[in-house]
């Protein structure tokens, strides 16, 4: 598989649809390869944590911030990939609820069967926060579909819940269902960022280097924005 110029990428699920539809360019372009593996933020923080090896991180920039404070990732190295905006999603063909306004989305929310978010991920984190702050949190969470990480539509497919919580470039990679829209974004004061840098520890600098030019590259984009982040 041309070993050397293989470039191992462990990345957020937030970036798995970007990723895997550039991967054929990048190859076709610079003749390297990407190996990329897919979780959440904290699973992927505990693997490394327990030696698993990689030449580039892409992870929320808090995260990413951390580790290059704390020497893992090379500080230099490390850019801004995308926005990204949380938001919720039904089975395809069902209604869309409104969700367009603060009090909407209240409505909805507590109107809903059941709603499914994740326990790891940054839009889970997020969304767990938020409900607490519409007060509501112990209403919601008494019918939630609450899954420990993946994707949370897929429990739209299944019949579980009927109103999917994720960021929308993760809602977007489970056929079969619809995106409604953002959370109003004026409740996501600050939506997720993230960011990709070179592991310290990585014996391949210049073509983690070259990859890492092409994932912030003005070709990239299209991608980003059709996995439903905003570069």
């Amino acid at each position: 598989m041309g070993d050397a110029h293989t470039v191992r990428v462990l990345s957020t699920l937030a970036l798995m649809g970007a990723v895997r539809s550039l991967a054929g360019r990048y190859e076709a372009e610079s003749g390297g390869r990407i190996d990329a593996d897919f979780a959440p933020t904290l699973a992927l923080l505990d693997r490394l944590r327990g030696g698993e090896q990689a030449d580039i991180v892409i992870l929320t920039k808090q995260a990413l911030d951390d580790m290059a404070a704390q020497g893992s990732v090379v500080a230099e190295s490390c850019v801004d990939l995308a926005r990204s905006y949380v938001g919720a999603a039904v089975k395809a063909g069902a209604p869309h609820p409104d969700i367009a306004s603060p009090a909407a989305l209240r409505a909805t929310l507590l109107g809903a069967r059941s709603v499914t978010y994740s326990r790891l991920g940054a839009s889970g984190i997020f969304f767990a926060g938020l409900i607490g702050r519409m007060g509501i949190a112990s209403e919601i969470n008494a019918k939630a579909c609450i899954i420990p990480q993946g994707f949370t539509a897929e429990r739209l497919v299944t019949g579980e819940a009927d109103l999917a919580i994720q960021q929308i470039s993760e809602l977007k990679l489970v056929p079969g269902v619809e995106i409604v829209g953002p959370i109003p974004l004026e409740m996501q004061k600050t939506p997720a960022v993230f960011s990709a840098g070179r592991l310290a520890a990585s014996a391949k600098a210049a073509q983690a280097d070259e990859l890492l030019r092409f994932l912030t590259s003005a070709e990239a984009a299209p991608a980003l924005r059709e996995s439903g982040l905003e570069p």
